[in-house]
């Protein structure tokens, strides 16, 4: 068992807690993303009531998009949004749209700037703040978004975008046609040059590209099973619906289903869900929600990574791809292969920045003995949303831990009825000694919290080999609340 961890540095993040300071706010989610541990479900990322969040990628300094802040670029358009100030960019109608998340799908580059950074200055040339650039591969300006009054609006950016796009599609249907031209005048050569400048638009267009590579084989190019979208001849390419109109009825069902899990109508969110992936199967994030819902809600983990497997195939967000590997390295992890669950988080991480992957990396290294790393971890999420009464609670276990109880139970008792918090506030309570009040959090988790037995038993598991509850480890009652673990998990 581990004794309790110090971790000095978590308190300057923590009294910022304390005071509810919004210093290092960077747009969070309208409500927790809740649950036992580091938490989960609501698509992952705290179920916001708009459904699509954009994934705009932080960038920092004077940084080209192949840096993307350490998230390489491998899209062919890349939009830069340059708010004026973070208040700015936290109430921003940019921040939630279908469009540009379905765009983020295709390969387009989403990133948010600083103003006063080198990078925003380059971009913005003459002009002012805010605006989106959109460029090319190559950083070339193609087009600018700047505000018609006083606000850049969410949909001159996703006009922006479209506007480009339909003009390559168009260019790129022409590039076929020429290819198929000369392809039946016997011209090979020439006819393989326009099919692979087809090709080489895989990302953007899978299908034509797909369709490309079809005709090179026909023409006799070999080693061309890297280049097909999907990576073999018989994936299939399903293409992000655009149309408005679906767009509103899936957003519909999206809202419905969210409104459902949030209220723990989960079999009822799962018909809403499943609805709305119907509607348009390129679209990865009713997926997502989908893989959260039946892993950490449901508990049927297998449909889980069957789901978060298939966002991984396909051409997906870098949000909801970050969901899936964050949720199949969660899953890994609870199954012994803590390694190979450890560097799916980490790769969450790199895909785009989530306070639950943060939180769990910070779970992780606190059960390994390195508080350094859980510290590290655990402000990072605080980056991400300090207001979040969960990441605020789940700090406040650190700070228990660390021997700064009286503010850690503060944390608890302001937040005693955030029900998927339960786990966490008996946490804070066993370490500060009140074993009796741990115990009535831990049953209000397990059996009024929790729904399924499948998420129960992996829930009690983790009690029992969790650090925090070593003071219960003993105590009859703990014993014969967790007495339902699944037994997977190990003590290390």
């Amino acid at each position: 068992m581990r004794s309790n961890l110090a971790i000095p540095a978590l308190s300057l993040v923590l009294s910022l807690v304390i005071a509810g300071s919004s210093t290092l706010t960077s747009g969070g989610a309208a409500s927790a993303t809740c649950g036992g541990g580091g938490g989960g479900g609501l698509g992952g990322m705290g179920g916001n009531e708009k459904i699509y969040d954009v994934p705009w990628q932080p960038l920092k300094g004077d940084v080209t998009p192949d840096a993307a802040g350490g998230r390489p670029s491998h899209g062919v358009l890349s939009v830069f949004w340059v708010p004026v100030s973070d208040m700015d960019r936290r109430l921003s109608p940019l921040r939630y749209s279908r469009q540009l998340s379905l765009y983020g799908a295709q390969c387009v580059n989403l990133y948010v700037v600083n103003q006063d950074s080198p990078l925003a200055q380059k971009l913005l040339g003459d002009g002012k703040a805010p605006a989106a650039i959109l460029t090319g591969a190559d950083g070339t300006v193609i087009d600018k978004a700047v505000p018609r009054l006083t606000r850049l609006d969410v949909e001159q950016v996703e006009e922006l975008v479209s506007t480009e796009v339909k003009r390559r599609s168009e260019a790129l249907k022409q590039t076929m046609d020429d290819a198929a031209q000369k392809e039946k005048e016997g011209d090979t050569q020439a006819a393989i040059d326009g099919y692979k400048q087809v090709m080489e638009q895989k990302c953007l267009f899978p299908k034509r590209a797909k369709e490309a590579v079809r005709h090179l084989k026909k023409l006799g190019v070999a080693d061309l099973e890297a280049a097909l979208p999907g990576g073999k001849d018989d994936a299939q390419i399903i293409e992000g619906n655009h149309d408005s109109a679906v767009g509103a009825r899936l957003t519909a069902l999206m809202a419905e289903g969210l409104k459902e899990e949030t209220a723990d109508q989960y079999m009822a969110a799962l018909r809403s869900y499943s609805a709305a992936h119907r509607l348009d199967l390129g679209d990865p994030v009713p997926l997502r929600y989908l893989g959260e819902l039946y892993r950490h809600d449901i508990g049927d983990w297998d449909k889980a990574a069957e789901i978060f497997k298939q966002i991984l195939a396909m051409p997906a967000d870098p949000l909801s791809r970050a969901v899936a590997l964050h949720g199949l390295g969660k899953m890994t992890i609870h199954n012994g292969d803590f390694k190979k669950g450890l560097a799916l988080m980490e790769e969450s991480t790199r895909v785009y920045p989530l306070a639950l992957a943060y939180r769990n990396l910070a779970v992780y290294w606190n059960s390994e003995g390195d508080g350094k790393k859980a510290d590290q971890f655990t402000q990072e999420a605080f980056k991400i949303d300090p207001q979040d009464p969960f990441n605020r609670v789940f700090a406040a276990v650190f700070m228990a831990g660390n021997g700064d109880r009286e503010k850690a139970l503060k944390i608890a008792r302001e937040n005693s009825g955030l029900m998927c918090a339960s786990y966490n506030l008996a946490a804070i309570y066993a370490q500060s000694g009140d074993s009796e009040k741990a115990l009535q959090l831990l049953r209000r988790h397990f059996f009024e919290y929790e729904r399924y037995q499948s998420v129960r038993s992996k829930e009690m598991m983790e009690a029992r080999v969790d650090h925090v509850f070593d003071s219960l480890k003993q105590d009859k009652t703990f014993l014969s609340l967790t007495s339902g673990a699944d037994g997977k998990l190990k003590m290390r």
